[in-house]
């Protein structure tokens, strides 16, 4: 191969067979190849990443999302009445899914490196499908609340431990996106929930069996098929993934590299990347705004189909489902969009502060009019203003925490603890058909949550940006070796955060 006197430095291979040069750098394998040309084989790179990673992922994110909350479309179908369950005992259903959910999710991707995202996510999607499966079987309460406790012990590595995943394939500048594209699959979920639980209420009284509990064992059973596939279709990390040729093994951790990631390093667990994570400022923040749309996110996905019913319309059980897909697919498309300008300008708290204000507008107007129609614009105001943040608010914590266990365990607190608010969404929503109480918690959420904290951290880093680009931190590496400064992750005084 052609190159310059650096390229012909001496090298060595490490475990995985990727050359090495400097700090753990993988030889470039264009080196001769001109700048256009490079960047025509990045584009392809970048594109084969694409097909054979995120499809499959947003598929399994629709059946996580979707298994989660198809018990508010049981609700409307009959499941309260069925299985006499009063407004707390429902709740309750609801509610002990956030707690065993929340408990699991920050150890869920330390899980997830240690055992291999090809083998530990088929395992936790058999066993989430084997609890929704099981919840079509109940006969009363106590039984259901144990079907849902499962179904959150089980689901609880897969949000987090995908976008780990994701930011250990992907640039900063490009990962944005992709998580947007992956959590539009919970949007997509919504709308396909709706039409999916139309459909199948139609076999209600089928082998005895009714219509909400054919939702739960249909929906089961999909997960189960879909998660034996994720044996072959889920792939390891890049320096594993079995689908890329040696080149492209190294193509993928050398742009990570230059991209000041560590995140394809294979390094071994220590317990200093925790206390790293859990004294970090920037997680604690971000556990804040992540609560201030992932609460309203579940209260929203839970309660749509209930408040679309009790619009007055005398809208009937399958219509309610149907009319519930709309904001869903608007929604989606606004993810999507905010993930890709979010990428370009890097200005993800400004995306948070602007997104936020249409769901506090939407659900001001769910508050404060009985007219049916403006209630109806406002669900799709809500849905705009809480989807897009949740996958830039990931994105934008994923940015700003650099080594590979920091990141998991950064991206497991956050999540965790977003979800744990999921305990709130949960018991706010009473006093039909209006629910004042549950729409003003929301409003307080976003604004003071997502909003406040929003504005907050993207102060503050900028304010540590300009330190940085003084000089002020280069005492920080002073006398450190080059794997030294790299195990110091993002801080780095090279580091610059996005704001």
């Amino acid at each position: 191969m052609a190159g310059s006197d650096a390229d012909k430095e001496k090298v060595s291979l490490d475990a995985n067979g990727i050359h090495d040069e400097g700090a753990d750098m993988p030889m470039d394998p264009d080196a001769h190849l001109s700048e256009a040309e490079k960047a025509e084989v990045e584009r392809r790179l970048l594109w084969r990443l694409d097909l054979i990673l995120m499809p499959w992922l947003c598929l399994l994110y629709l059946l996580a999302f979707l298994d989660r909350t198809n018990i508010g479309n049981a609700k409307i179908a009959g499941l309260n009445k069925d299985l006499d369950l009063s407004t707390g005992e429902y709740n309750a259903t609801l509610t002990i899914f956030f707690v065993s959910y929340a408990v699991f999710e920050p150890l869920s991707n330390i899980l997830l490196k240690r055992l291999r995202p090809s083998i530990y996510i088929p395992i936790i999607m058999i066993l989430w499908g084997a609890s929704m499966l099981g919840m079509g079987f109940v006969y009363n309460w106590s039984g259901l609340m144990a079907a849902r406790w499962f179904l959150g012990l089980t689901e609880a590595g897969l949000f987090p431990g995908v976008n780990y995943y994701l930011s250990c394939w992907y640039k900063r500048s490009e990962f944005g996106v992709r998580a947007a594209i992956f959590f539009s699959a919970a949007a997509v979920s919504g709308s396909f929930g709706g039409l999916l639980a139309a459909a199948i209420e139609n076999m209600d009284g089928i082998r005895g069996i009714p219509g909400w509990a054919w939702i739960f064992i249909i929906e089961g059973l999909l997960t189960i098929v879909v998660g034996i596939a994720s044996f072959w279709m889920v792939h390891d990390f890049p320096d594993e993934a079995r689908f890329l040729s040696e080149d492209d093994r190294a193509r993928v951790i050398r742009r990570l590299k230059l991209d000041k990631q560590a995140s394809a390093n294979h390094e071994s667990f220590r317990m200093t990347w925790f206390w790293q994570a859990v004294r970090d400022w920037k997680m604690w923040l971000g556990m804040v705004i992540y609560m201030g749309c992932d609460m309203p996110l579940y209260a929203f996905s839970l309660f749509l189909p209930t408040i679309i019913a009790n619009l007055g319309w005398n809208t009937s059980v399958v219509r309610a489902q149907l009319m519930s897909v709309p904001p869903y697919a608007a929604a989606a498309l606004l993810t999507v969009a905010v993930g890709f300008v979010a990428d370009r300008t890097r200005a993800r708290g400004l995306c948070n502060v602007l997104v936020s204000l249409l769901g506090v507008a939407g659900f001001a107007m769910l508050l404060g009019t009985d007219d049916p129609a403006v209630q109806y614009a406002g669900t799709f105001l809500a849905a705009l203003g809480i989807y897009p943040c949740i996958s830039n608010t990931i994105s934008w914590v994923a940015n700003n925490v650099e080594g590979v266990y920091k990141r998991g365990v950064v991206l497991g607190f956050v999540i965790g603890w977003g979800n744990l608010n999921g305990i709130v969404s949960s018991n706010v929503y009473f006093n039909s058909p209006r629910f004042p109480e549950g729409h003003a918690v929301m409003i307080a959420y976003l604004a003071l949550c997502l909003f406040g904290g929003s504005v907050l951290n993207s102060l503050l880093l900028r304010r540590e940006n300009a330190r940085r680009r003084r000089g002020d931190r280069d005492h920080w590496v002073q006398g450190l070796s080059d794997k030294e400064i790299e195990d110091r992750g993002d801080l780095r005084p090279d580091f610059i955060y996005t704001v």
